[in-house]
């Protein structure tokens, strides 16, 4: 197997490699028929054909994420693995603090509320492998909540680490989900990029034209969605935007809140938002994944002491404040 880095990858990345095909065929051969040779002599997939990239995710999260099995309804988004790690990684590295030791906090004392868990349960998924992390996943779609709590079932490595919980309300994002006394480490959020459903469709078009493997008469996007996963009026914009003002209503039960950012364009309405609000910090870390750029956007309202941020111990929670209890299967 080549062992060629992939730029921009977050440095705990399982995915910095080139794809050991091989041994993800060995753990789901039903990936060998998608396979064919590669520009660089080895194989790879049609990364235009859904079904190929829904393959290639399975083999990828039963091989290197505990997984004994990953399925999605059909027409949901199936993520990029590689991209939601180095978020994941990288929002961990907010939890380690500026310490010498660096070291981001593993265990179940950490619990992030992942916001828009989706049918594909991505980040609790891999937050749960790497850290062992808890999670709360939240959702407006009953559909993706069930396909979720199928996997929490299905899957005995998440096993008691794990609550989803629906959101009732198409016009709140943490109102309703953050219950009173509740305490997170971390807010993970991938929103709508699009905003509108021609936006959407246009941007498969594009996307289709790029890969150059497929017909463009015929736009299919590779990694599928429901309408609420791709697109919401005002697209990422207004949805972060929102996400930001109502975060200063939680802001002694979150650490940190963080979203990625798909659009650079998008960045200085949110430092507008931002200042509304009046965070004590906030970081703009830069990702990249071959050729796509991408960002995440981190603030908290952690009290500075002596002019740097407070830093909450791992596992050290206020008195008042709990976590809250998982159920793994429950969907409110």
């Amino acid at each position: 197997m080549s062992t060629v880095v992939k730029s921009g990858l977050h440095p705990r990345n399982r995915h910095r490699d080139r794809y050991d095909f091989a041994a993800l065929v060995a753990r789901v051969p039903e990936l060998a028929r998608f396979l064919r040779p590669s520009p660089h002599g080895d194989q790879t997939i049609d990364y235009a054909d859904p079904a190929a990239v829904l393959a290639l995710n399975r083999a990828l999260l039963l091989t290197h994420y505990g997984l004994a099995d990953w399925f999605l309804p059909p027409g949901y988004l199936c993520p990029p693995i590689p991209g939601r790690a180095d978020y994941l990684h990288h929002a961990a590295d907010l939890l380690a603090g500026d310490g010498p030791r660096r070291a981001p906090p593993r265990g179940p004392s950490v619990v992030a509320l992942d916001l828009g868990t989706g049918a594909n349960l991505i980040y609790p998924i891999l937050g749960r492998a790497e850290y062992g992390w808890r999670f709360v996943g939240s959702d407006i779609d009953p559909v993706a909540l069930q396909n979720a709590a199928r996997l929490v079932a299905a899957n005995p490595s998440l096993a008691g680490g794990i609550e989803l919980r629906r959101q009732p309300d198409r016009t709140a994002l943490l109102r309703g989900i953050i219950r009173p006394g509740e305490r997170y480490d971390l807010t993970l959020c991938n929103p709508p990029f699009h905003a509108s459903a021609a936006d959407a469709e246009a941007g498969t078009a594009r996307k289709v034209r790029n890969l150059g493997t497929a017909r463009a008469d015929r736009p299919t996007l590779n990694f599928a969605g429901r309408p609420t996963e791709l697109w919401c009026p005002g697209g990422e914009a207004r949805f972060i935007a929102r996400l930001i003002a109502e975060s200063a209503d939680y802001r002694t039960q979150v650490r940190w809140f963080t979203t990625l950012v798909s659009s650079r364009d998008t960045l200085p309405r949110l430092r507008r938002a931002l200042d509304a609000v009046r965070p004590t910090e906030v970081r703009t870390i830069q990702m990249a994944q071959g050729q796509k750029r991408s960002r995440l956007l981190a603030w908290t309202f952690v009290p500075r002491a002596g002019g740097a941020p407070v830093r909450v111990a791992a596992g050290k929670k206020p008195a008042s404040i709990r976590h809250p209890r998982m159920a793994t299967n429950r969907h409110e």
